[in-house]
């Protein structure tokens, strides 16, 4: 266990907790399988969708290609994804993480935010919790977790980061300019290779260089809301609250497809399996949407995205499915060109579904709802019962339905209603 900190003295103020697992599919594939602990781990296969630190010192990482992480990590062992034992990992995960403190604002499958701010008397110091915390985790989950301790969610996450492979950092207010300007530009939000080939190029390569720089100039190198948005991180200035119970603003679902080169007709089929699922998840939490996302990612790892609105949110799988497919068909030319490696799927502009507007004409059921709705609801029940195989599309039949990515129930507490 590798553990920093920057001071030992009581610092209220630092008091938000960022929990990041640690190469999280890797580690429950470690976990589950002692054949696998202390070697160099990818899960995928065409793609890797996650790598082991052992495979990472080689340089593998997401999402690499499956013959080129092999051919930087010659022993490496690949293992296909159990997105189930993931979500059940996650979920007893989240448990700690609510029993720590009601105040947790999960951010993915992974990782969540802490405000430990009003314990102290009652469990301890923020270091205190977050030790207990990864002790839990460790114990009760058997899974590696970093965390980092800070003023501000951005700092507590760049030090969970730094903090890696399973570490423990925490950060005071008065030393934060100290671990945060010496870092890398590449640490911020929002800094990727363009933004960050663009600072580069200027002569910005540290944080502590870009907070020296004036909101014109770096909205002159990366546009105003860019500029604005980085130069209040480099400056310290992150007023976000913990949230609490937040619902998800999307709902998608992707499927990695290696560097085989598919027809309309194969992508056609993924995508039916995706919306499916995007679609049964959206009704299960009782949401409509109105704007449909098709991303795609090609051979040289670039990546375009499609969307379309639809005049009325909804959350019926044959809207979904008519735009996804005219979505897709009007993407094909590049594809042909470029090959597809990754095809995904989102629904946004979520509402609750009881404010969905119904158009004439009225044919509707005896329950009120059109037949389209009335038998996705029903598929719905089945599959709930019987499970996600007991009714599939006919097109679907002796198919790999997809390696679908997992987006967890908002990790807040349940609401009246909202099924979990």
């Amino acid at each position: 266990m590798i553990e920093h900190m920057f001071d030992h003295g009581r610092v209220d103020a630092a008091h938000i907790l960022h929990a990041d697992l640690d190469s999280f599919y890797a580690s429950v594939e470690q976990r589950d399988d002692p054949r696998l602990r202390g070697r160099p781990v990818a899960v995928g296969g065409g793609v890797v969708l996650a790598a082991s630190y052992e495979a990472k010192a080689y340089g593998v990482r997401t999402p690499m290609g499956g013959r080129a992480a092999a051919a930087l990590c010659p022993g490496l062992i690949f293992v296909p994804p159990r997105f189930t034992a993931y979500v059940e990992a996650s979920r007893r995960v989240f448990d700690i993480f609510r029993d720590t403190t009601p105040l947790v604002e999960g951010i993915s499958i992974d990782e969540a935010f802490l405000d430990v701010g009003g314990l102290r008397r009652l469990v301890g110091s923020p270091l205190d919790i977050a030790t207990a915390l990864r002790i839990r985790v460790r114990d009760e989950v058997g899974l590696p977790i970093s965390v980092g301790i800070a003023r501000t969610k951005y700092l507590a996450k760049v030090a969970s980061a730094v903090s890696k492979p399973d570490g423990l950092l925490r950060v005071p207010p008065e030393a934060e300019e100290a671990f945060l300007h010496p870092l890398p530009v590449e640490r911020l939000w929002g800094v990727g290779a363009v933004t960050a080939d663009k600072l580069h190029a200027d002569g910005v390569r540290t944080v502590g260089q870009l907070a020296a720089r004036s909101e014109g100039e770096l909205a002159g190198l990366v546009g105003k809301a860019s500029g604005r948005h980085l130069w209040a991180l480099a400056n310290l200035l992150d007023p976000r609250p913990v949230e609490v119970g937040r619902r998800r603003g999307s709902v998608g679902a992707q499927r990695a497809l290696g560097r085989v080169r598919r027809t309309l007709g194969e992508l056609e089929i993924v995508l039916i399996g995706l919306i499916d699922k995007v679609a049964r998840r959206l009704r299960r939490g009782e949401r409509i949407a109105r704007t449909f996302t098709l991303r795609l990612r090609f051979d040289d790892m670039s990546r375009v995205t499609r969307s379309a609105t639809i005049p009325g949110s909804t959350g019926s799988t044959a809207t979904w499915l008519d735009t996804g497919r005219r979505l897709l068909h009007e993407a094909w030319p590049i594809i042909q060109d470029r090959g597809c490696t990754l095809l995904g799927v989102s629904v946004s502009g979520l509402s609750d579904a009881r404010w969905e507007q119904l158009e004439l004409p009225f044919d509707a059921t005896a329950a009120g709802e059109d037949r389209g709705t009335a038998l996705d609801r029903t598929l719905d029940q089945l599959k709930e019962r019987y499970g996600a195989a007991a009714v599939t599309r006919g097109v679907l039949l002796g198919r790999d339905s997809g390696l679908e990515m997992p987006q967890l129930p908002d990790p807040g507490p349940a609401r009246a209603g909202s099924p979990r």
